[in-house]
């Protein structure tokens, strides 16, 4: 059976029917379930389950419901709330999407099924979808002049300076997400919290990374010259933080002079984005609060997708995607018509 304890699942195992507490071999074992029940998700993603549930439990209170057991009526009335803007501003249907997604994933941690093909939230969802349904909103890509600008924004006389310089690079070379930036170690099996590791070799850096499909590996290799390469950035970032072990990416305490041990959080990277596109001129013809919502952390992504002149199956390795229409969305100026079908069909 199970129980929610402090909002994780917590999970009991009964020798038999009379057994009050379960056996210390077999507590043991249930403290190793809750682990791999916790690494099921990120910590991203259980933060952004955990404050949507918030959101519709308060919405719930206001209106003289309980949030469970879950009713299809109860979260079709939800829904209906956030596509039309009773709950704040109106939500879009991938965020309306996103939190079904938090309720379902709530109501099974508590051992409760929300079933989301339920014609009551079903038939709302595509009312929602005809009625709001919009174009994805891109990120745009940051090109490598674009790159270069923003890099000559920071002191490299600083260890922030550096240490930017190589997120940056790292994060574009990479095609890495931000959470991939700043989950990294310096080695293999370092840190609780790593989501990854470095290898530097002579010809680049092997980047291994663990995906929502299980592990992948990024090279990385070295640049045309030592301004702009990856590699020279990351080893001076290492070598002047003297950092040999644990997180790679840490914040640095006081006026520059001493960096931290923990690990970065990786907001850092969407400010640092958006700063260095800001101070770098990058897109000045749109005003700075346009330039702001244009460019995060996942414009790095963009701008590899973008900018390598090979062929899409390598940059889809890269990025790590399922699919090469995924890669595709991320190729923000691609050729859309180098591959004529209708020439080639004889037309």
């Amino acid at each position: 059976m199970t129980g929610d304890i402090d909002g994780e699942t917590t999970f009991f195992v009964v020798a038999n029917d009379h057994a009050e507490q379960p056996p210390m071999r077999l507590g043991r074992l249930a403290d190793h379930v809750r682990d791999y029940v916790r690494n099921a998700s990120s910590e991203n993603t259980r933060r952004a389950y955990a404050s949507d549930w918030r959101h519709f439990d308060a919405w719930c209170r206001r209106n003289g419901m309980e949030a469970m057991p879950p009713r299809p009526q109860m979260i079709a009335l939800y829904i209906a709330a956030l596509a039309a803007g009773e709950c704040g501003s109106r939500s879009s249907v991938g965020t309306i999407e996103r939190r079904l997604s938090a309720l379902s994933w709530n109501f099974a941690k508590r051992g409760l099924m929300l079933d989301r093909a339920d014609r009551h939230i079903a038939t709302v969802l595509a009312g929602i979808r005809r009625s709001h349904a919009r174009p994805p909103m891109q990120k745009e890509a940051i090109l490598p002049a674009d790159l270069i600008a923003m890099l000559e924004t920071l002191d490299r006389g600083s260890l922030r300076g550096l240490r930017d310089r190589a997120i940056l690079l790292i994060g574009f070379a990479g095609g890495l997400r931000r959470s991939e930036i700043v989950g990294l170690d310096c080695g293999r099996g370092q840190t609780e919290d790593g989501t990854g590791w470095i290898e530097i070799l002579r010809e680049g850096i092997l980047v291994t990374l663990r995906g929502k499909t299980g592990w992948r590996e990024v090279e990385v290799g070295r640049g045309s010259a030592d301004a702009t390469c990856p590699v020279a950035a990351l080893e001076t970032w290492l070598r002047l933080g003297r950092i040999d072990n644990g997180p790679l990416f840490r914040a640095i305490a006081g006026m520059d002079s001493k960096v931290g041990a923990g690990r970065m959080n990786d907001r850092h990277v969407a400010r640092l984005v958006k700063r260095t596109t800001l101070a770098a001129g990058v897109r000045a013809d749109l005003s700075e609060a346009e330039r702001t919502l244009k460019f995060s952390g996942h414009s790095l992504r963009a701008g590899l997708a973008t900018a390598a002149e090979a062929e899409e199956r390598h940059v889809q390795k890269q990025l790590g995607h399922a699919s090469a229409e995924m890669t595709r969305r991320y190729q923000r100026n691609r050729d859309r018509f180098r591959i004529n079908l209708t020439k080639a069909s004889g037309l």
